[in-house]
Parts: C-alpha cells; structure tokens; sequence
C-alpha cells in the first residue's frame, strides 16, 4: 500500500511538472504584457499589414497564408491563421478562414488578405506564387467547400480556425506550411489518428482530439503535443518550441510554399 500510494504521488508531481512547464509560455506571455488584455473587439485595430502586394502590382496568381496572435488573453496561447487568394488578374484577394461566432464557422469572401487579426499584426507563414499557385487556388477552393467541421467550433483544442487551415493545407501538394507552435488546433485532426504533417515533409499522431501526439517531419522537427500545446525542437533550423512563446532560435522556413 506504501509503495502504492508513493507510486501515485510521483505520477502526480510529474503531471503537475508538466502542466507547469506548458503553461509557463503563457504565464510569460500575460506577465510580459506583450498580450492586451481587456481590449474592445469592435475597437480593434483591423487595418493592412502591408504584405501583401497589390492586385495590379501582381498580375500573377498568389496564395499567402497568415497568422497573427489571437484577441484577448487566448493570444498569450496561441495564433489566428487563414489563407488568402488571387488567381491571376484578380482585381482582389479571398480570404478563407473560420470564425468561431458564426454558423457555418467557415467564412470564404473577399477582403484585405493581410488585416490586423484584432489588434494583432499578421505574419505571412507561407506563400506560393505563379503556376504553382494557379494550380493550388482551385484545389483550395475545393478544399475550403469540403471542410466536414463547419458546424463545430471549439477554441482547444479544436476543431478551430487552425484547424481548418491545416486541413486545407494537407490536401493542396502546393502549399507546404510549417505553422508556428502556438497555432493551437493544427493537430486537431477530426475523425483521423495519423497524417501527413503540414509541411508534407513528415508525419504526425494525434489521439484524444489533438490532445496528445507526436509529429516528425523534416520541416517541423520533432513536436510534442500535450493537452492541444506544442513542445518541439527544429533540427534543420535550430530552434526551440514552446508552448505560448513560439520559437526561440533560428527564424522559420522561408515563406515560398512554406519552406
């Protein structure tokens, strides 16, 4: 009985290690001050980030994809990312994303592709120009329309705007996105157990609804996820991945087609 109950104490002091170190990003990330908190949603900044190009300044066809620290204190978690469109001699962008107050929770329009995300400038993470963009735009479009999740939103561990994107991205052979760690929900794979990473350089595990799984791939690294965070490290580019923070260490990919 001794040894039993002294089994019990170090699996719960070691879940409680655990718990600690996911959520020491986010403790950061609030203490720091680099989220805004208690901000007014329809008083949030929304204007252009200026990265992408001008219709006319860009005759050809383009796909970028976008992240930027979501609204309130869920951005000391994680980031908002959707995919903008222009096939070529589009005269404006579409914006595909999902937003969590409407039904269905997939929104595909024209707008600005490159917007303030509420306050929160956008990082272009990705982008494909050209004839490869040309053949991911309708193959996104399909993708977009077949999503199986628009009547489900959760914020974590998904299914949520993350997930969405990833789901679209693991099935355009053009778009190949190394997302961010703090993209909470990319691992959130819906009714699947295994799939090709994002990057299409690797492969991923996830059970429990994106709550726990593993990815390895060229691009990602070797990820941890524990209770819908990441925990990695990047081989190729040294770095560090931690939960709320993001990457510490060499920069990401280079934005062409994620890599």
């Amino acid at each position: 009985m001794h040894r039993m109950i002294k089994t019990g104490l170090g699996v719960t002091v070691s879940l409680l290690i655990v718990l600690a170190l996911l959520l020491a990003g986010p403790a950061y990330m609030l203490a720091s001050q680099r989220i805004e908190l208690g901000g007014v949603w329809s008083r949030a900044d929304r204007s252009s980030a200026e990265l992408a190009p001008a219709p006319r300044a860009h005759p050809q066809a383009l796909v970028q994809v976008y992240a930027a620290r979501a609204f309130d204190w869920r951005g000391a978690f994680g980031v908002h990312t959707w995919i903008a469109t222009k096939p070529a001699g589009a005269r404006h962008y579409q914006v595909h994303q999902v937003l969590g107050w409407r039904r269905p929770t997939v929104s595909s329009r024209p707008d600005v592709p490159d917007r303030a995300w509420y306050g929160s400038a956008p990082t272009l993470i990705a982008e494909v120009s050209g004839d490869a963009a040309a053949r991911a735009i309708p193959e996104i479009r399909d993708a977009v329309a077949a999503y199986p999740a628009t009547d489900r939103y959760r914020v974590w561990p998904g299914p949520n705007s993350n997930t969405f994107v990833a789901w679209v991205v693991r099935r355009v052979p053009e778009l190949q996105v190394d997302f961010p760690p703090t993209a909470v929900g990319k691992d959130y794979l819906l009714d699947a157990l295994v799939a090709e990473a994002p990057s299409g350089t690797g492969y991923q595990v996830s059970l429990g609804g994106g709550l726990f799984g593993l990815t390895v791939a060229y691009d990602e690294g070797v990820e941890w996820h524990l209770l819908g965070l990441t925990l990695g490290v990047d081989i190729t580019r040294p770095a560090l991945k931690l939960p709320g923070i993001g990457r510490l260490g060499m920069a990401a990919l280079d934005t062409e087609g994620g890599r």
